[in-house]
């Protein structure tokens, strides 16, 4: 679904739960976009698979998708989601303030569609189903582990993927800082480059609507 027809889903969204929606002073919905922030564009911190945050992704380095307007702007909040386009793109009062790139879930893990709601806002959030099986020296027993499935070899302790940034929207599925390959890959969850997350969880609050569309 383009961008322009998501408008009308967030218009009757926000006029159903009672909230005020702004237009233009033409009555139009208004874009600004691109618009790249000195520090967003090309950077590629990124958590999850093996890397850490110094690490940078290929795909990051190619961004040329990726921006945020939004900083000032007022008005309610709203997400899509869009799988097929691997494309999140962020709303204030219908007004298209960012776009970032994503990776979701794969056919095995898929990320749920619908309409959602941001329930939970965690800065520093830990997987704990997905992360390595470690000795207490800090030795790797086994890596990328899941442990609904993985059994913990004795002796180990548990480490779970950082999720920096983490947005809940539904269950154990959020939005937050990860590794983008530049496909889906991961287990149900939206990642995103670190500054982009970092940019939708400030201007997020509970209640934010998410709308994720294949």
């Amino acid at each position: 679904m383009p961008p322009h027809l998501r408008l009308l889903w967030f218009s009757g969204l926000f006029a159903s739960a009672g909230f005020l929606i702004g237009c233009g002073s033409d009555g139009t919905t208004t874009y600004n976009g691109p618009g790249y922030l000195a520090g967003l564009r090309g950077e590629g911190n990124v958590y999850g698979q093996g890397r850490t945050a110094e690490e940078t992704s290929t795909v990051m380095k190619k961004d040329n998708v990726s921006y945020w307007d939004g900083d000032g702007v007022p008005g309610k909040s709203a997400i899509t989601i869009d799988l097929s386009q691997q494309r999140a793109y962020f709303y204030k009062d219908r007004k298209l303030v960012g776009v970032s790139l994503i990776s979701t879930g794969t056919d095995e893990n898929a990320t749920p569609t619908g309409n959602f709601k941001i329930i939970q806002k965690n800065k520093d959030h830990e997987s704990n189903l997905y992360g390595d099986y470690k000795y207490p020296d800090g030795r790797i027993a086994k890596k990328d582990v899941d442990t609904t499935r993985d059994p913990q070899p004795p002796g180990t302790i548990y480490d779970g993927t950082d999720m920096p940034y983490f947005m809940r929207f539904h269950g154990g599925v959020g939005m937050h800082t990860g590794y983008l390959p530049g496909w889906a890959a991961s287990h149900g969850c939206v990642r995103m480059p670190h500054n982009m997350a970092k940019k939708f969880f400030e201007n997020v609050e509970i209640g934010t609507p998410v709308q994720v569309v294949n």
